[in-house]
């Protein structure tokens, strides 16, 4: 590979340790990235846990990244994940880790270290997969939909911060990667289930009629879990569990997107998140109304959203 200049992304999220490279002259990513590891029956990790973990594995995933190339890649900027969303005290311990060695390394390479919430990063690496980045001139409306967030935001060009984004629409009770996980540790998959529910469900041959709770904007989906357990107690097929489970989250996600749509008006739809790299979710949505989704590899807990927003404020500074 050419040693051009790159910007480092670096993510360290509740169930993801990763970092990526940019590469500023022809807009190319390169990733690595490890999940957190988590016991059997188990659906996730304690704060203190993650941050262990975190620390014994970005610098394995960053020399992994670095020994790509024939020779060390020149960074010109750095970008971090340092919270879950863009609001007033939001804060998860795990992110420390990765602004510690984002700082570390600005300050030993002397370049600009550059501050963004995990939820932006995912909205970015969406974007960037897509290849939708007319989507940072316009308003548009974008659900991150994961393990440790449902939310719908309204989202708005922001020439200091590079988009606002403001909450319009939430889960009331679990997320939507929760109750997959949670369903899917009932069945006996392994932490965490959605791919291998996703399979399960895929060989399905009944439809299957659910019951939504979405309430204007909000949705409730801890009901999906009493539904699954019942039915595995009630021996049913778990092809049928599992397309009931992603069926009731794809619904609600559809009952929102719907409410939102009508209120604020029709403008593009991004999803992000790991639960939609589902392919049954986004089959169904994609029915409904004019959206854009991220690549799966750009779905789950990636730094790729990170180091873009990073290059995208550097080169924009440059310009100044």
């Amino acid at each position: 590979m050419n040693n051009n200049q790159f910007v480092l992304g670096i993510d360290t999220s509740n169930y993801t340790t990763s970092a990526a490279l940019y590469d500023l002259s022809n807009n190319t990513v390169f990733h690595k990235r490890k999940l957190l590891p988590v016991a059997n029956g188990q659906c996730g990790l304690r704060q203190s846990d993650a941050v262990f973990h975190h620390t014994q594995q970005l610098h394995v995933l960053v020399k992994e990244l670095f020994d790509e190339f024939r020779q060390p890649p020149e960074i010109a900027a750095i970008g971090v994940s340092t919270r879950p969303r863009n609001q007033e005290g939001s804060y998860m311990p795990c992110f420390t880790v990765g602004i510690n060695a984002a700082n570390i390394l600005g300050s030993v390479l002397n370049v600009p270290v550059y501050n963004f919430s995990h939820q932006m990063g995912h909205i970015a690496a969406a974007i960037y997969s897509a290849k939708a980045e007319y989507l940072y001139n316009e308003d548009f409306i974008a659900f991150h939909v994961s393990g440790g967030t449902t939310e719908a935001v309204i989202v708005k060009p922001d020439s200091e911060n590079i988009f606002t984004a403001e909450i319009v629409g939430k889960t009331l009770d679990l997320h939507a990667g929760q109750a997959i996980d949670r369903v899917g540790v009932s069945m006996g998959l392994p932490f965490p289930c959605g791919r291998e529910l996703e399979k399960i469900a895929l060989t399905c041959d009944k439809k299957v009629n659910v019951k939504t709770c979405v309430k204007n904007n909000d949705c409730c989906l801890s009901g999906i879990q009493n539904i699954c357990e019942k039915q595995i107690k009630n021996n049913t097929d778990y092809s049928e569990v599992a397309l009931t489970c992603l069926t009731f989250i794809g619904k609600s996600l559809e009952g929102m997107c719907s409410n939102i749509v009508s209120t604020y008006g029709n403008m593009p739809v991004l999803f992000a998140g790991g639960v939609m790299s589902n392919s049954i979710i986004k089959n169904m949505l994609s029915e409904k109304f004019n959206c854009i989704f991220a690549l799966p590899e750009f779905s789950t807990d990636n730094a790729c959203g990170t180091a873009v927003l990073a290059a995208y404020r550097f080169q924009k500074e440059l310009k100044k």
